[in-house]
């Protein structure tokens, strides 16, 4: 089956990432932010929280979604001893990286920042996610082969035309939403480390990738319905922001974020799918910057919060600058060094970009 170039999957993966550091920055505001391991201000924000918590519900489960279908397109004619070669390239030696230098370096930051015993501690830390990626990769596989291997048979037939767009989305709905009361977080969003989000992101990957196989159908219904989605979105988001159900069921969270991903896969299929000058640039730099961003932000933090100011002012300081900061190590040492460009899941230098 082709496989068209998806640029509006790498823009909501460029998007994803920017987010991200929207939301790491906002913890920083947050008086509970230094129990997940953040340098935090002396003067919270509250109110920069509730449009967090829109956010949070959706932009992890997003990223599985994206690596699923990206996995799809990274298959393509290679034979699976290739594709795992590839993903332990690109994944497992930036999550080795990172874990033994990266990680460590934002936990000194965070060690000097508080006058705490110095010491060399390695972890995953926010590079959990590569790791999760990784293990869904070495799971899925003999499935994604399995599909790929019969492409033309009355089953692939059935999932791209018979079955119907709706008829997968609805699965994907309701799939997602038995993981919930299964598993019943006692935090929906809590991804790393839990039980909850590890089957969480491995159905995303795996509904990503079936995304992608059932061909275009899916996607023009995302485009048409890209409305209903985003309204039904907001409106599940209000009812939870206003508690007007009290406690509000862990399935109805579930379906939110399953609205907003739809949402914005259809937004973003019906004006993202371009190529671009500015696209080229930062979908090679989104992956460095999702590894060092939280060196730089911790950086950013020591800097700019002793400063007498109010605590709006000092957020978008500390965004600029983590932003600033994470795409000029990107382009002064990533982007230039061949050896450091493996080292952070890119190709050497004048390969071609697949």
């Amino acid at each position: 089956m082709p496989k068209e170039r998806r640029y509006d999957i790498d823009w909501l993966r460029v998007i994803a990432i920017g987010l991200l550091l929207v939301y790491h920055t906002a913890i920083g505001f947050q008086p509970w932010g230094v129990l997940l391991g953040f340098i935090t201000n002396a003067s919270s924000w509250p109110a920069l929280w509730p449009p967090m918590t829109m956010l949070n519900i959706w932009r992890i489960p997003l990223l599985f979604f994206i690596a699923g279908m990206g996995t799809f397109m990274a298959i393509g004619s290679r034979d699976w001893k290739q594709v795992i070669t590839e993903r332990v390239k690109r994944i497992g030696l930036p999550l080795l990286f990172g874990a033994l230098c990266i990680v460590p370096l934002h936990i000194l930051l965070i060690q000097l920042y508080y006058k705490r015993q110095s010491s060399y501690m390695p972890g995953l830390g926010h590079l959990w996610f590569l790791a999760n990626i990784l293990v869904y990769v070495l799971l899925l596989l003999p499935l994604f082969y399995f599909f790929k291997k019969r492409e033309n048979s009355r089953m692939a037939i059935f999932i791209r035309h018979r079955a119907g767009a709706m008829s997968l989305l609805l699965l994907i709905v309701l799939v997602m939403a038995v993981e919930s009361v299964l598993l019943e977080p006692a935090i929906f969003e809590l991804y790393a480390f839990t039980a909850h989000g590890f089957v969480l992101g491995l159905l995303g990957f795996l509904f990503g990738y079936l995304v992608m196989y059932s061909g275009k159908n899916f996607k023009d219904m995302l485009v048409r319905w890209r409305w209903f989605f985003v309204l039904g979105a907001f409106l599940l988001f209000l009812l939870r922001l206003e508690q007007v159900l009290g406690q509000h069921p862990v399935y109805l969270l579930s379906i939110e974020s399953n609205c907003w991903i739809f949402s914005l896969l259809g937004f973003a299929g019906k004006y993202l799918n371009r190529p671009g000058a500015m696209l080229s640039y930062l979908k090679d730099a989104a992956y460095p910057v999702y590894i060092i961003h939280m060196a730089v932000l911790y950086a950013g933090s020591m800097l700019i919060f002793p400063l007498e100011i109010e605590p709006w002012i000092k957020y978008f300081l500390l965004l600029a600058s983590t932003f600033a900061g994470s795409l000029l190590v990107y382009e002064l040492l990533i982007r230039r060094v061949s050896l450091i460009r493996i080292l952070f899941g890119l190709k050497k230098r004048g390969k071609n970009k697949s």
